[in-house]
C-alpha cells in the first residue's frame, strides 16, 4: 500500500478562487494555460494526500522546500480559469495561525519542534521580504464552515453530489460546493456589512467579513469563488449534507436584520450556529 493511500483525510472546508489566465503575469501564465491543457490534473484528494504524507517522516517536514507548480483548474462562462495551490505559503500561514491560538507550550512542541517552528519562521521571514504582496489563493477552515463564507453565496449557486458512502476516493467520495462569480460574491459580502453595521453589530461576523472581503479585492473582477466542503462530508451522514441549507438559512438572518426584525434574525442565525457547532463537537468525539 502506499504511503499516499494510508493518510487521512482532514476534516476541512476551503474557500477558494480561480482566476483567467489574463490575471496570471508571465512567465506564470504559460506555465498555467499548459497546465491548464493537460489531462487528469489532480484534485483536491491528490491535494491534501500530497501535503498530509509530508508529516509522516520524523521530524516532519511542515512546509515543502519548493512551492507547489500545481493547481485547480474550473471553467467559467467558457474560459478556463486557475486556482494555484500554493502549498508552501499555505503551510506557513497554516503553523503562523497555530502559534497564535495559544496552545499550551508542551502540546505545540509535541506537534511541531522548537528547532522546527524557528526554522520555519525564518524561512517565512526570508521570503516575505522577497514577497511582499504573496496571498493564497485558497483559505481553509478546520473541522467546521465559517459562517462569514455563506454570506458570499445563495442556495442558487450549491451543488450536492452523494457519491458512494463512506468513500474517500477522488470522484467517489460525496461533494458538497457552492460556486459564484466575483462580482456576485462581492455584491453580497457589501450587502450582508451594509445590513450589520445598519443594525450596530460591529462583533466577530462583521470583522470576519471585513477580512474575506479585503482578501477578495485581491483577485481578478472575473474570477470564480468556490466553498468546498472538502473532507468535512466524511463526517457528517448523507442526509445532514443533502438537508444543509446554509447559506439559505444566512441570508434568510440578514434579510430579517434589513427588515429590522432582529429577533427573527437572532433565531436564524442561532439555528445556523447551533448547527455547525454540532459538527466542531465532533473532533472531541472518539
Amino acid at each position: 500500500m502506499s504511503v499516499a493511500s494510508t493518510v487521512p483525510v482532514p476534516y476541512a472546508s476551503y474557500l477558494r478562487v480561480y482566476e483567467p489566465l489574463a490575471a496570471f503575469p508571465e512567465p506564470e501564465r504559460s506555465h498555467w494555460a499548459r497546465y491548464a491543457g493537460r489531462s487528469g490534473t489532480p484534485g483536491a484528494q491528490e491535494e491534501l494526500r500530497r501535503s498530509l504524507a509530508d508529516l509522516l517522516p520524523t521530524p516532519p517536514v511542515p512546509v515543502p522546500v519548493h512551492e507547489s507548480g500545481e493547481a485547480f483548474v474550473a471553467h467559467l462562462d467558457g474560459v478556463v480559469v486557475i486556482c494555484p495551490w500554493r502549498t508552501r505559503l499555505r503551510g506557513w500561514l497554516a503553523i503562523r495561525d497555530l502559534v497564535a491560538e495559544g496552545y499550551p507550550a508542551a502540546v505545540l512542541d509535541a506537534m511541531l519542534p522548537p528547532v522546527v517552528r524557528g526554522q520555519v519562521a525564518g524561512d517565512f521571514e526570508r521570503w516575505l521580504v522577497r514577497n511582499p504582496d504573496a496571498r493564497p489563493w485558497i483559505r481553509t477552515g478546520v473541522w467546521h464552515v465559517p459562517l462569514r463564507w455563506f454570506a458570499l453565496f445563495g442556495d442558487e449557486d450549491r451543488s450536492y453530489e452523494p457519491g458512494e458512502p463512506g468513500s474517500t476516493e477522488e470522484g467517489r467520495a460525496p461533494v458538497l460546493r457552492y460556486r459564484t462569480t466575483m462580482a456576485q460574491a462581492r455584491r453580497r459580502l457589501a450587502r450582508a456589512l451594509r445590513a450589520l453595521r445598519d443594525s450596530a453589530d460591529d462583533g466577530p461576523m462583521t470583522e470576519g467579513l471585513i477580512d474575506v472581503g479585503r482578501w477578495l479585492e485581491e483577485f481578478h473582477p472575473r474570477a470564480l469563488v468556490e466553498l468546498d466542503f472538502g473532507g468535512l462530508v466524511h463526517v457528517v451522514t448523507s442526509e445532514w449534507l443533502a438537508e444543509d441549507r446554509s447559506a439559505a438559512q444566512l441570508a434568510e438572518g440578514l434579510a430579517a436584520l434589513r427588515a429590522g426584525d432582529g429577533e427573527a434574525a437572532s433565531e436564524a442565525y442561532g439555528r445556523l450556529a447551533e448547527r455547525w457547532r454540532a459538527v466542531r463537537d465532533l473532533r472531541f468525539a472518539n
